[in-house]
């Protein structure tokens, strides 16, 4: 009948008008992805950023959230490397996520912007120290911490049966053993790099800001303290008897290492996936002029943006379910960063190369989230360029400190 067909044409007109607003979507999603925008929110009560990696073992984790809520939830990939750039422009109007995945580094700019909450962390204790110390900005804390990362000393077995007692032990078998014949290079550790190379600048008694009881103190600088300079002149000592040297890339590290042409690798858990044909363990760093050494500690963490409309949710998802053992050693299997949970740390250190990283980091330094860092990186890493190139270390490291005040203003 003239009814059934008209029925029938009006299924059909919606039928096509809902395929062509599902390709839209999905043209919108895709010119998103091609323009380098962030993704389009949707309508899901609950959106939660994170990489492709962390992406697939949080959603379960949230499906089964969202379904006890009676709520809907999306999970989006967004690249690392893009996360803060998308959420500190689409989350003041509206298009940001609930719940995002960084770096704990951004905790001042994104907290002193207002870009996220803080968060009630109930158990603080049940982290370890160091992961809620760098999730921590002017007294609260404002992400949930779930792995560390810090680098530690990779020692193949074969060159290097000992372990150094020093970084100069560790310089004196090094250059022995390229010496001899048996390793090209004495040690993998790239240079010129404020991050590699902070151990030894604790070690000799130096550091980059001063601590207080609310954090760093972006007023007091210590490259060029005394301890500062002592390690200015480390390094000037260990580029001249040719142990460091600026050739010696992350690349180079990675292939002279897991060739076993170096008896030595000072890196993190990122690299040693490549180290499967040459014997290694994973050890602390060595002392440094009779002093502990304390490298830069990293921590990724769950964020709630400020300005999510469904903010009790996403607050009971991050610490609920993202701050469960299973949650923490899950995203520890696809991210190979040991754990900041305890109790998922102690699991995961069955892994000996965990345990290892986890020992060379434990008196570490949360790498500083204050404003005034963003002024060390460039000046302090020039001045270990002019070292590599013959520049007095004492000299490089007080040149940097000024610039770096000049800049801090």
């Amino acid at each position: 009948t003239e009814t059934e067909m008209a029925t029938e044409t009006e299924m059909a007109t919606e039928t096509e008008m809902a395929s062509e607003t599902e390709m839209a979507t999905e043209a919108a999603e895709a010119t998103a992805t091609e323009t380098e925008a962030p993704p389009v929110r949707g309508d899901a009560d609950l959106v939660i950023w994170a990489d492709d990696t962390r992406a697939p073992v949080i959603e379960p984790f949230a499906q089964e959230f969202a379904e006890a809520q009676g709520i809907t939830v999306a999970v989006q990939e967004v690249p690392s490397d893009r996360m803060r750039d998308f959420v500190t422009t689409a989350a003041p109007v509206g298009e940001g996520p609930d719940v995002f995945i960084t770096a704990h580094d951004a905790v001042g700019s994104l907290a002193g912007n207002g870009i996220v909450a803080p968060l009630d962390v109930s158990n603080p204790d049940d982290y370890l120290p160091v992961a809620i110390e760098a999730c921590t900005f002017e007294g609260q804390t404002y992400c949930l911490p779930y792995a560390i990362e810090n680098v530690a000393l990779v020692r193949n077995t074969d060159l290097a049966p000992e372990s150094p007692e020093s970084l100069e032990d560790m310089a004196a078998t090094g250059l022995a053993l390229v010496d001899s014949g048996e390793a090209t290079i004495p040690v993998g550790w790239q240079q010129p790099d404020t991050y590699h190379n902070y151990w030894v600048v604790t070690g000799d008694g130096g550091y980059v800001f001063g601590q207080t009881d609310e954090g760093y103190d972006g007023s007091d600088l210590g490259i060029d303290s005394e301890g500062g300079l002592a390690a200015g002149e480390t390094f000037t000592d260990l580029v001249e008897r040719g142990f460091l040297s600026e050739s010696v890339t992350y690349d180079v590290m990675l292939e002279s290492f897991a060739n076993g042409e170096t008896p030595y690798a000072v890196t993190g858990p990122w690299a040693v996936a490549e180290f499967t044909d040459v014997p290694y363990v994973v050890e602390p760093l060595p002392t440094v002029d009779g002093g502990e050494p304390a490298p830069f500690v990293g921590v990724q963490g769950f964020y709630v943006s400020a300005f999510s409309e469904n903010a009790l949710a996403a607050q009971t998802f991050v610490l609920d379910v993202m701050g469960t053992e299973e949650a923490q050693v899950g995203l520890y299997e696809v991210g190979n960063r040991p754990p900041a949970l305890q109790s998922a740390f102690d699991q995961a250190s069955s892994d000996p190369d965990i345990q290892g990283f986890g020992e060379a980091g434990a008196d570490g330094y949360a790498m500083p989230s204050i404003p005034e860092m963003n002024s060390v990186w460039e000046s302090w890493d020039n001045a270990y360029t002019l070292i590599m190139q013959g520049e007095d270390g004492a000299e490089a490291f007080t040149e940097a400190a000024d610039q770096i005040r000049n800049q801090i203003g």
